[in-house]
């Protein structure tokens, strides 16, 4: 027999579990005994318990919390990946100038070097100095020399003048 057939039979026999029937004659019980008509069923809905409520519930919380969280959680890694890329692209930044900075140091050393390979030294200085000062006093001396030279032509002209000029007296 099937569960609805045996709760059919429980009801037509009035057993305790079912509700009180109006009738109060037995005859009239007899009747219903006597006639069982098809009954129907109502399948009762089951309340939801405190034990599946709570189950339910915290599987929805938990849910919405995670996420919420992975929302979050991508919201922050958005940012922190836009804070990145920011702060690359000052690297990228500050390496191109320390990188020009460095290329105009190079060619400022290449320029020092070339002007201290096409420079004199010290030593070299000295010497052409020493080289001028002989050169300076060799024609100092030559032109003491030369002015002598001139002195005495002045001189034997000057003796020459005084004698033409006697013999042309006389």
């Amino acid at each position: 027999m099937t569960s609805l057939a045996r709760l059919g039979s429980r009801l037509a026999q009035g057993s305790p579990r079912c509700a009180r029937s109006f009738a109060t004659s037995s005859v009239r019980r007899v009747e219903v005994q006597a006639s069982p008509a098809p009954v129907t069923v109502v399948a009762q809905k089951k309340p939801i318990g405190g034990f599946r409520g709570g189950i339910v519930g915290f599987l929805f919380g938990f849910s919405l919390a995670s996420s919420l969280a992975a929302y979050h959680l991508l919201d922050e890694y958005q940012r922190a990946s836009a804070a990145l890329q920011a702060s690359v692209d000052e690297l990228k930044i500050s390496t191109e100038k320390v990188s020009s900075h460095v290329r105009r140091i190079e060619a400022v050393e290449k320029d020092l070097q070339a002007l201290t390979n096409s420079s004199a030294s010290k030593e070299e200085i000295s010497k052409v100095r020493a080289e001028v000062k002989k050169l300076y006093d060799g024609l100092h001396v030559e032109f003491l020399d030369l002015r002598s030279h001139i002195w005495g032509i002045q001189q034997d002209v000057h003796k020459l003048s005084k004698k033409d000029a006697t013999t042309l007296r006389v």
